[in-house]
């Protein structure tokens, strides 16, 4: 019987630092974790403020879709964490630009902290 779900990974974005895959295929879907701004070649936060973070977190997304055969255009579903529901404009100009029709469905919200103390992650589904 064949495996039901595919652990997806790319030196292209940041690894996994604890128990969970960049990205799970399974069932016609590609599910990929939340995304931070790190850069994956120097493993750090990239510098600046929520425009550079997010351009990083779409490049980091971008690489696991592309290691999975995919591109923003099988993108389904996101959801966005921003640490400050303020800075939504401008994660929403970034994160506009790499849909340019039919973009996915999508949650944004603010939490109260996000690992590193950044200012954006982003989770998404793609279907396969």
């Amino acid at each position: 019987m064949d495996k039901m779900k595919k652990a997806i990974a790319t030196n292209n974005a940041p690894g996994a630092i604890g128990p969970y895959s960049q990205a799970i295929a399974a069932n016609g879907f590609l599910f990929i974790s939340g995304q931070m701004p790190v850069n994956p070649a120097t493993g750090n936060v990239v510098d600046g403020g929520i425009t550079e973070q997010t351009e990083q977190v779409m490049k980091n997304l971008e690489a696991i879709l592309k290691e999975a055969g995919c591109t923003f255009d099988n993108v389904v579903k996101s959801t966005c964490y921003l640490s400050d529901i303020a800075n939504f404009g401008a994660m929403n100009a970034v994160y506009g630009k790499y849909f340019k029709q039919d973009p996915p469905a999508r949650a944004a919200f603010a939490v109260r902290t996000l690992p590193k103390e950044v200012m954006v992650e982003i989770e998404m589904i793609a279907a396969l």
